[in-house]
């Protein structure tokens, strides 16, 4: 985590460097100088890390550093701020007639960097007292076979399979599933991908499967092996024969007598000749398996491998010919059942000690570790009070005094990437339980700094972030729409788990209102209750980075010091009391990138001060709308305005760095041409009157996602214009569609349509169909005639449809040659049709729900 500290403050001091042209130069020199030494440190971050767990001391020194990182940041957006950046300091001192302001400027910037360099200098003296070593030139890469000492100190980055041979619960459909998968008549070696998170029970459902009598009866030759993070292939191809043969006390050795060279042909003779079955537990990444593979002949013989892992990547990868099961969570039931199975004694358990056990294990959430945790814990406690303690501690017993599960939970956080880390404990700052919107934690790790820029967008590196933490498991998917994550959850465990090393890292705080109190060091604090009382905490020298208010009770947003408490915050998040009005101040917080507002119905004009703010987002209860001031069209770095505004921006156009723009309430577009927004690629519009002009989206040539909807019981204006948006992939219309035009209704590009209480007369089917890149098609209420018709060579890259609440359908028409890649098929109150095409009945039958897209 240090280095992504350290990495901000030497992009930022480079980025300082490069702006403030004008710098004197012993001012410049030392700011190169410290960045130099920042970039310096950054060889020797990753080995203080692995260290600060076995000696205090060295996590004091990775303290001392981010704060230096931190502090190095702090001065220069100070300074930033003094002179007006954006304007340039040449110019600021053009029109500054006070030589002694300069002066001033000069001589507090200096003395704070040269305060800077004494602690730098220090550092670096504690850093070989502390033996820290250059990562870079440490003797070798992950090949190498660690030194005795650095074993000792990764031994708890290791994991050893968790699994409980006397216990097994839930999972019988899923066994059932996969041993006909293990013994269908399947000659070619096959690979089995078992994918779930760290504590799911992959490795007791693996375990189950290789000691099933089916199974021991069919495979001549099966083996087991321990993958974990850090893996050595000789090692491993040594194991899988000794699983094989093993170890005889006539001839203890004789693996070891092997060479290295020949331990992979050896392997491959051992099997060849047999039917086998091989688990390889716990692959942490896709080089190990490639690694391993090879040893694994295909005889045609119905051999198999069963592979476990927490990452989707290596399960869908690892496949070629094979089946990928994705692990779910225990059900209620079944959760119930494994705690009393593994509690010591039953029926000692009183009524209300029950009632207290069903909550906690219904906290466990289905997670088949945590139940067993809870379990263990419970059964050495015999009285109703201690269980209650329990109950009151649940989530503090589990951190603290069950080193398994923290283990094995911290395992998957400590094999991100750096980059990955910074982002996934940044999502514990939110409230516990709490289903959070996909956009807005990537827009707020991008607020951050959190995302690196590079030749792929910045949104899609962010998003390809938030992919990667759920194919590990760490964040669960909620809901889905067109393809994309939508909204997604964390588990209450991994939560604490972020939250506990966040802590650690001083990544940040959530205030306890029991203590009043909040960590000092950390640069951001959430505050998820009694926000006042947070505000009367001496504040005014932690130079917070962000802070998030969650408490919708608290609506004296008057109190708040803007100007002096949070004047170098990035991240602004006020959720607070509906009706509550933003002070003018807030248009002192000059370095804040994100803003979002809940509760809050109008923004003051001083919002145009806000140069660098990059995502303004105002969501209020209840459709209520608010008001945007004209000035906020000043915000001229802005990339997303998410807002139910009401009155036209009449300057929007200036917003020429926007993408994203959703909530217009009004007819935004009657007099304003918005041919210089060349980065939107995002529209929605709401309450859309049939008196409204839209002619000018046409002109939105990066436009590729547009949703419209119509207010109740009006009717969509023309809809010409969008022929015109040669990039429109995805379409939302809902609302009356009194016309279509006649010819070429819709742009080719366009990929996925949902037409919805369009009241069309006229059966769409034929200029739908024509639609060449047409993937995904839902009607909701779109068409009130009798029967539909898909004639030949139409709807040629279809694969979903949705037919829904089409009341009047009796009849669907369906050519041979329509639909050629149809996969995928939901058909929900549709009364009167009473047959479907016969090929449609091979179509996989969707849920209802927009989330199958």
């Amino acid at each position: 985590m240090a280095d992504a500290f350290v990495s901000f403050a030497v992009q930022k001091l480079g980025d300082f460097l490069i702006q403030e042209v004008y710098l004197r130069t012993s001012l410049r020199e030392d700011v190169q100088w410290l960045r130099n030494e920042l970039l310096f440190m950054q060889y020797f971050i990753k080995d203080a890390e692995e260290k600060q767990i076995e000696d205090r001391r060295v996590q004091q020194w990775v303290f001392e550093i981010n704060a230096v990182a931190n502090d190095a940041v702090a001065i220069v957006e100070t300074y930033n701020f003094e002179a007006g950046e954006g304007d340039g300091f040449a110019s600021r001192l053009k029109a500054c007639a006070c030589i002694g302001w300069k002066e001033n400027k000069f001589y507090k910037a200096s003395k704070e960097i040269q305060s800077l360099k004494r602690r730098i200098m220090e550092i670096s003296l504690k850093r070989h007292t502390y033996g820290i070593a250059d990562s870079n030139n440490a003797g070798g890469g992950p090949s190498n076979r660690p030194t005795d000492q650095s074993a000792m100190l990764r031994t708890r980055r290791r994991t050893t399979s968790y699994m409980d041979d006397h216990i097994f619960v839930g999972f019988q459909d899923v066994v059932e599933t996969l041993l006909a998968e293990l013994l269908k008549a399947e000659p070619h070696r096959s690979v089995i991908s078992i994918c779930g998170m760290g504590g799911l029970g992959k490795t007791t459902l693996a375990r189950n499967l290789y000691i099933s009598p089916n199974i021991v009866s069919s495979f001549q030759i099966r083996a087991w092996v321990c993958v974990s993070q850090e893996y050595n292939t000789m090692d491993l191809h040594r194991k899988i024969i000794e699983s094989i043969q093993g170890r005889t006390k006539e001839n203890p050795d004789s693996v070891d007598k092997i060479t290295e060279s020949d331990l992979e042909s050896h392997l491959v003779d051992l099997l060849k000749e047999h039917k086998y079955l091989v688990v390889v537990d716990d692959v942490w990444q896709i080089e190990a398996w490639e690694s391993l593979k090879r040893a694994f002949p295909d005889s045609e013989n119905g051999s198999r491998v069963i592979i476990t892992t927490r990452n989707e990547e290596v399960a869908v990868r690892a496949v070629d010919r094979g089946f990928v099961h994705f692990l779910r969570f225990l059900r209620q039931e079944e959760s119930w059942d494994l705690f009393c199975r593994k509690l010591l004694d039953v029926r000692e358990m009183i009524p209300a000690m029950e009632s207290l056990a069903k909550y906690m294990v219904d906290k466990c959430q289905g997670l088949p570790l945590a139940i067993v945790v809870l379990s263990g814990l419970l059964s050495h406690k015999r009285r109703l009070e201690e269980w209650k303690r329990v109950k009151a501690h649940l989530w503090q017993s589990f951190k603290y005094d069950s080193s398994e599960i923290f283990l094995i939970l911290s395992l998957s956080y400590n094999d991100l990437p750096t980059v990955l880390k910074q982002c996934f404990l940044y999502i514990g700052m939110f409230p516990e339980d709490q289903e959070l919107e996909a956009e807005n934690i990537m827009q707020l790790w991008m607020a951050e700094g959190f995302i690196p820029r590079g030749e792929e967008g910045i949104e899609d590196v962010a998003e390809g972030f938030l992919n990667e933490l759920i194919s590990r498991s760490l964040v669960q998917v909620a809901e889905t729409f067109w393809e994309k994550v939508t909204r997604c959850r964390v588990h209450d465990l991994i939560r604490d788990l972020a939250i506990n090393k966040a802590l650690e890292a001083h990544v940040f705080d959530i205030y306890d209102p029991t203590r009043h109190s909040i960590s000092s060091f950390c640069l951001r604090h959430a505050v998820h209750r009694q926000a006042q009382r947070y505000l009367s905490l001496d504040l005014c020298n932690l130079k917070l980075r962000s802070v998030m208010f969650f408490d919708p009770e608290f609506s004296e947003l008057g109190i708040i010091n803007f100007r002096n408490v949070f004047q170098h915050i990035y991240v602004l998040y006020l959720e607070v009391q509906s009706g509550t009005e933003l002070p003018d101040s807030i248009g002192s917080l000059y370095h804040l990138k994100f803003l979002r507002l809940r509760g809050i119905d109008y923004l003051p004009s001083s919002i145009g001060n806000l140069k660098n703010l990059q995502t303004l987002c105002v969501l209020n209860e209840f459709g209520r709308l608010c008001h945007l001031p004209p000035k906020t069209t000043n915000l001229i770095n802005l990339r997303r305005l998410v807002a139910p505004y009401s009155e036209p921006l009449k300057h929007i156009s200036k917003l020429t760095h926007l993408q994203v723009l959703q909530g217009i309430h009004c007819d935004q577009w009657n007099d304003v041409n918005p041919v210089d927004l060349i980065n939107l690629r995002e529209l929605t519009m709401n309450r859309i009157k049939k008196s409204y002009s839209l002619n000018h989206i046409g002109s939105l040539k990066s436009l590729s996602i547009l949703m419209l909807y119509c207010k109740n019981d009006e009717s969509f204006p023309a809809l010409e214009f969008l022929s015109r948006c040669q990039k429109l992939k995805k379409l939302f219309l809902h609302g009356r569609i009194e016309n279509l035009p006649l010819s070429d209704p819709f742009p080719n590009s366009i990929t996925m349509m949902i037409l919805q209480r369009s009241e069309l007369t006229e059966d769409p089917m034929p200029f739908l169909g024509m639609l060449p890149n047409l993937r995904n098609l839902e009607l909701v209420e779109a068409y009130e005639g009798e029967e539909i018709t898909c004639s030949d060579n139409s709807f040629s890259q279809l694969e979903f449809l949705r037919l829904d609440t089409l009341l009047n359908l009796e009849r669907w028409h369906l050519a041979t040659s329509s639909m050629p890649l149809i996969k995928g098929l939901a058909i929900d109150f549709c009364p009167k049709l009473n047959e479907i095409p016969e090929r449609m009945k091979d179509a996989v039958l969707l849920k209802r729900g927009r989330s199958c897209y």
